[in-house]
């Protein structure tokens, strides 16, 4: 102190802590001569001492404009050192960190001004305080004085000159102080941020994009800012980067891919534009690196291949069919339980064209790995019977797709037509609107014989007489009408005089007992017209109810088509000679009628 005190005189002092600005300036200058002074005759105690004085009297005193006065006083010193002013940084720099967090808004204005002065000066050589001000540059950058917030912007600027010019800056000690305030949402702090991170990735000999997944998320979180400026600043900011990204030989794909995957759900629209984006040229570019984020990505598309936008729609079903062109091998690490889990859990989506993509990623696994996908068969199996439910009729055709490449398997077969079953039993709304179209279906991609006689052996034995009923009803009225079953019809028209036919005949036989028209209809069609007229004759002693003369009318009505030309052909034969058994069959029903 007394050192100082022998060289600064006390009118020196006293200005320095006035409140008018003028005085305070004058007496800096002249502390910035005594300081050059000391310097040029290389009396560096004393100067160490001068800076003492200056931080304890006054940068943190209790005093507002001794605090101004000691800030000033600094930046002085710091000027007349000017070239030696490095070897006393440690004692300049902390103080006047410090006055930026005063509680009074002017003295935060003469820490900024004291700093940009001293900055000047000393240039490169204060790159080692480099986080401290970033720090406290950061806080001012959102500060409720207009004034202080205007300084803090000139030195920024003039920081950023500083470290793009110097070769001491640590990218690798900034990154982590520059993560923990991505998410930051007060927007004065986002656009210094942004400000920050367009600056330095502008710099050759600085990898910013080496450091992309630390901050892509607080990028991407801008992306829905209130603010129309931070949106564009950020969306600049991911455009360039993803830019470097295709120019780039080495990118750290897993990384981002996981933030782009959740970026992709938000509830804004354009920043699921933008990561859907990411992705896109990720699995373009990407390779071998994705493989292992695969379901992840997938679980990511499917939902937007059904947004409401129709730029993420197109860029979606693009990356989807992207993706879907790999072909990946579970040895390289290609997660094929973990895919069918995403395209299990899309199916349940309420949107339509998911569930159908979903399906042709199960479709799709099961021709290139089907294997791997029957070891999963059991997770995904109820799921796929659920969705013969679906409301749209092109989602079960393809699910229908599905159960029969599965049951190319015997086993697999077996199991498919006993789910049908019981799906039909406990659900009879799908027999009714479903039934139809997914046993026709079933028989073109399955074989219809092979089909029918599964499931005439599994209704043979079935406990619920009236659902059995039901189900062979529908089997039977499905048997005589679809042009897709005609082969099985003309082979049930030789069981007479062909072995295969009779056996089929025989095998259906047993299951279409459980329906009196049924069986009916079934000797029609076999031409075992003796037998049908033993049948009609022997309902003669049963009760007739309303269920019994509804089927015999739908009979009746069945008799009438083209389906039974051959039938009334033969009865106008009959009628020139006498009336045999397809006469009294006729004749049988049309009196029950």
């Amino acid at each position: 102190m007394a050192e100082a005190l022998s060289v600064i005189p006390a009118s020196v002092l006293r200005n320095l802590s006035d409140k008018l600005y003028e005085k305070r300036k004058n007496a800096a200058l002249e502390l910035e001569g005594i300081v050059k002074q000391l310097a040029a005759i290389g009396d560096h105690e004393k100067i160490s001492a001068v800076i003492n004085l200056l931080t304890t009297e006054f940068t943190y005193s209790p005093q507002a404009n001794h605090r101004k006065g000691g800030l000033i006083g600094l930046a002085a010193a710091t000027v007349g050192l000017s070239g030696e002013a490095a070897q006393h940084l440690e004692q300049i720099v902390p103080p006047v960190l410090n006055s930026f967090s005063d509680q009074d808004g002017r003295v935060r204005y003469y820490a900024c001004e004291a700093l940009y002065n001293i900055a000047k000066v000393v240039r490169g050589d204060f790159i080692v305080f480099f986080n401290q001000i970033f720090d406290a540059l950061c806080k001012l950058s959102a500060d409720s004085d207009a004034n202080v917030q205007s300084a803090a912007h000139l030195l920024d600027r003039l920081v950023k000159d500083i470290v793009t010019e110097s070769d001491q800056f640590s990218i690798e000690e900034f990154i982590p102080l520059l993560r923990e305030r991505m998410n930051v949402l007060n927007p004065y702090v986002r656009q210094f941020l942004v400000g920050w991170i367009t600056v330095l990735d502008s710099v050759p000999d600085i990898d910013m994009l080496g450091f992309l997944p630390d901050f892509l998320d607080g990028l991407f979180n801008m992306l829905s800012d209130s603010s129309h400026e931070i949106r564009q600043q950020a969306d600049a900011a991911l455009s360039e980067f993803l830019q470097e990204i295709k120019n780039s030989p080495s990118v750290d794909y897993g990384r981002m891919a996981e933030i782009l995957v959740q970026r992709a759900a938000s509830p804004d629209e354009f920043t699921r534009l933008t990561a859907i984006t990411w992705i896109n040229e990720f699995v373009k570019l990407g390779g071998d690196q994705l493989v292992p984020y695969y379901a992840d990505i997938l679980g990511a598309i499917l939902p937007c291949i059904s947004d409401k936008e129709e730029k993420i729609r197109v860029v979606a079903r693009e990356t989807n069919e992207e993706l879907r062109a790999i072909k990946a091998d579970p040895a390289e690490g290609f997660d094929v339980g973990a895919i069918l889990s995403i395209a299990r859990r899309q199916l349940q989506s309420e949107w339509e064209a998911t569930r159908i993509e979903a399906l042709h990623w199960i479709s799709t696994l099961l021709n290139r790995h089907r294997a791997e996908v029957l070891c999963f068969l059991n997770d995904i199996f109820d799921t796929l019977l659920k969705a013969l439910s679906d409301p749209s009729d092109e989602v079960v055709l393809l699910v229908l797709e599905i159960h029969a490449c599965i049951a190319k398997d015997p086993q697999h077969f077996r199991q498919l037509v006993v789910f049908l079953v019981h799906n039909f039993r406990v659900d009879n709304s799908l027999l009714e609107k479903r039934g139809a179209l997914i046993i026709r279906r079933l028989c073109v991609l399955l074989d219809a014989e092979r089909v029918y006689r599964e499931l005439s052996t599994i209704l043979e034995g079935e406990a619920n007489l009236d659902f059995a009923s039901i189900m062979v009803q529908a089997l039977n009225l499905i048997l005589l009408t679809s042009s897709e079953l005609s082969d099985l019809r003309d082979l049930l028209k030789q069981s007479l005089v062909n072995s295969a036919g009779k056996n089929l005949f025989i095998c259906l036989y047993a299951s279409w007992c459980h329906s009196p028209m049924a069986i009916i209809s079934l000797c029609l069609l076999a031409q075992t017209y003796q037998h049908a007229s033993s049948v009609i004759q022997s309902l003669v002693e049963e009760d007739i109810n309303v269920k019994f003369l509804v089927q015999l009318d739908k009979l009746i009505r069945l008799l009438e088509t083209p389906i039974f030309a051959y039938l009334r052909l033969q009865v106008r034969i009959i009628q020139k000679t006498k009336l045999e058994p397809v006469g009294r069959i006729i004749v049988l029903c049309l009196a029950f009628r």
